[in-house]
């Protein structure tokens, strides 16, 4: 009786949850259709639209690691609060600038957002440390999280592509903005605070260190957005941001409550998922913006692209997220029948397959939307197991840091992928191209193989992963050993 009112409790909050993440996914489908209105409203070219992707990813891996040891120490509703607040005020910006400065500053803001997902699967875990197959319930309350932020998406995508056809575009932005308004009341009054927080003082060193670090690293990504991949200085600064994580990683050696334990990169069953994390992030965050202004290129005029209307393009997203949200309801299925293990190689494979499909297929509405199925179907499967399989593998005490380091890495995979992408739609661009702001075609390509091949590379990494690691035996096993907190 006491596990059922237990289980029963934590349906609950996990309903609960499910709208911060319906609203999480319309914040990410609802725009996707109209960045090429966003961009001809700021005045800029195709390739600057990721600016906005790239900014925000940077901001997003900023906030991450702090917002998830912050929830571990004071407890992650408090900062499910605090983001979702800081998420509407910028949210609340967007729909009443023509600046392209303001927009991307708040735009880059508004990527709080990401730090959602986390620390609802750190609550999770937390709330369930009494219940039998803690891992199993975890991964099926990940994939139930993420059906609804794709649901989310879908909605937000098909909605988004509907009114930007007919309505100003100012009160079209308005709309994500007051849905998250509604979801800080939510998270406010309807979520319950996680148990036993382990308190400490957060090691601000440390997370200077870190921002330090990725601000040098990713301003010289940008600054090789600018000046082009020739720029000397641009890969002068990009070498200083990797190099600065030596000594962030020293220090938190040395730390006793460290703002990331960094020997977690060293685990056989977590340094995988890392990488596969931010080798993902290339495709799942890098390649949204490029997906849709190809879908949005006329062919008549530059002879690649689909020519597809806000709405038209939306359905395309629209069909991709049903699959994502299959995808991430049939990981933990799967997972039970064969291993977690074998399950996210399987996704990452397909989601490598879908893109390299785009290089003979893409000339076609149906062959796009056809790719994006099979992307689609891995990508939701290692949205909803990343996290949990991090939160599975990660000491007692560092249940945030690890699922929000999924989040991190895979913000900075699509930061530097945002960056690639970006250059490569410039280069090549014949001058009509240039003038009506149109990417190029090779960036296009380039596109589809960086996405299938880094996909790909992250499944051969999986196969490294002990067999039995994410499952409930593995949890188990790690609670017996001597010394393990319970």
């Amino acid at each position: 009786m006491t596990r059922r009112v237990t289980i029963g409790t934590l349906a609950g909050v996990v309903g609960f949850l499910a709208f911060v993440e319906f609203t999480s996914g319309v914040i990410q489908g609802y725009y996707t259709p109209m960045l090429t209105d966003i961009a001809r409203h700021l005045g800029i070219h195709d390739a600057d639209v990721n600016w906005l992707e790239g900014t925000q990813l940077m901001l997003s891996a900023l906030v991450v690691p702090a917002f998830a040891k912050l929830g571990d120490m004071v407890g992650h509703k408090r900062m499910l609060v605090i983001s979702t607040a800081i998420t509407a005020l910028a949210s609340l910006v967007l729909p009443f600038t023509d600046s392209f400065a303001l927009f991307l500053a708040a735009w880059a803001i508004q990527g709080f957002y990401v730090v959602w997902l986390p620390l609802e699967i750190a609550l999770i875990w937390s709330r369930s440390r009494r219940m039998e197959g803690r891992a199993t319930i975890t991964a099926r309350a990940a994939g139930f999280l993420v059906a609804a932020l794709e649901s989310g998406a879908i909605i937000g995508a098909l909605v988004g592509g509907q009114l930007v056809d007919t309505l100003p575009l100012t009160i079209v932005l308005l709309v994500p903005a007051l849905l998250v308004v509604a979801c800080f009341f939510v998270v406010l009054f309807g979520v319950k605070e996680s148990p036993d927080p382990t308190g400490g003082r957060l090691d601000t060193v440390g997370l200077v260190l870190l921002s330090i670090a990725l601000i040098a690293f990713t301003g010289g990504l940008s600054l090789l957005r600018l000046n082009g991949p020739g720029s000397l200085w641009a890969w002068l600064v990009v070498v200083i941001g990797v190099g600065l994580l030596v000594p962030f990683a020293l220090w938190e050696l040395r730390h006793d409550d460290p703002l990331i334990d960094v020997r977690m990169f060293r685990s056989a069953a977590l340094g995988p998922v890392f990488l596969t994390a931010g080798l993902f992030g290339v495709s799942v965050l890098g390649a949204q913006a490029p997906l849709s202004t190809f879908a949005r290129t006329d062919p008549e005029v530059y002879g690649y692209g689909l020519g597809t209307t806000g709405f038209q393009t939306s359905l395309i997203i629209g069909v991709y997220l049903i699959a994502m949200i299959t995808g991430a309801l049939l990981f933990p299925l799967i997972a039970r029948l064969t291993s977690p293990r074998l399950t996210l190689i399987g996704a990452a494979v397909l989601v490598g397959v879908g893109f390299l499909l785009f290089l003979p297929f893409h000339a076609a509405y149906l062959q796009v939307i056809a790719n994006m199925v099979i992307v689609g179907l891995g990508s939701g499967a290692l949205v909803a197991a990343l996290p949990a399989a991090a939160a599975s593998a990660a000491p007692p005490t560092q249940t945030g840091v690890a699922t929000g380091l999924t989040n991190s890495v895979k913000t900075v995979g699509g930061a530097i992928a945002s960056c690639v992408f970006g250059i490569a739609l410039l280069q090549g661009v014949a001058d009509a191209a240039a003038e009506s702001t149109a990417g190029s075609f090779a960036g296009y390509v380039t596109v589809w193989v960086v996405c299938g091949v880094t996909a790909l590379v992250a499944a051969v990494l999986l196969v490294f992963v002990p067999k039995q690691a994410f499952s409930d035996r593995a949890v188990e096993e790690a609670a017996a050993q001597p010394g393990t907190p319970q």
